[in-house]
């Protein structure tokens, strides 16, 4: 993940696209922190590419909601901006799962679990975070979880 991140970087520096840098530049920057936070907890490789995934949808989830703000507030030129960043990010990020292929995920974790009450929510939601990592949004699939537990 860390190659391709930082040879993009290369080839937006050569193509002189200053968006797609500056971009680029905030993935490293928090990736490097990420690093910095791991080495203190004594973990001296860094974070792992999942751990890089989960960290660009956090990236994506912020930019949404900044640029929601900003569409309220009425500022189309910062609200495009945070667009345009979101679509440098997911291009990192595996294909997304559409709708009917999260929900039949969603009841396949659960029949291998042998899910069968809201309390096992967290067993659930847990397995769909370490299978589908940057795959899903995990705040629809909780809902799709509670819909089909409930």
């Amino acid at each position: 993940m860390r190659e391709v991140i930082n040879s993009a970087v290369k080839t937006a520096m050569r193509e002189k696209d200053k968006l797609r840098l500056s971009t680029l530049r905030l993935i490293n920057a928090a990736i490097k922190d990420r690093d910095i936070a791991a080495r203190s907890e004594g973990n001296m490789d860094g974070v792992s590419d999942d751990d890089i995934l989960g960290l660009l949808a956090k990236m994506i989830k912020q930019r949404n909601d900044s640029a929601t703000a900003y569409k309220d507030a009425n500022r189309p030129e910062l609200e495009a901006q945070e667009r345009n960043e979101i679509k440098i990010i997911e291009e990192f990020l595996p294909k997304q799962l559409s709708d009917a292929e999260v929900e039949a995920a969603v009841a396949k974790t659960i029949a291998d679990l042998g899910a069968d009450s809201i309390r096992d929510m967290g067993k659930v939601m847990g397995a769909l975070k370490g299978a589908y990592s940057g795959q899903m949004d995990f705040g629809k699939a909780g809902a799709t979880v509670k819909a089909l537990l409930g």
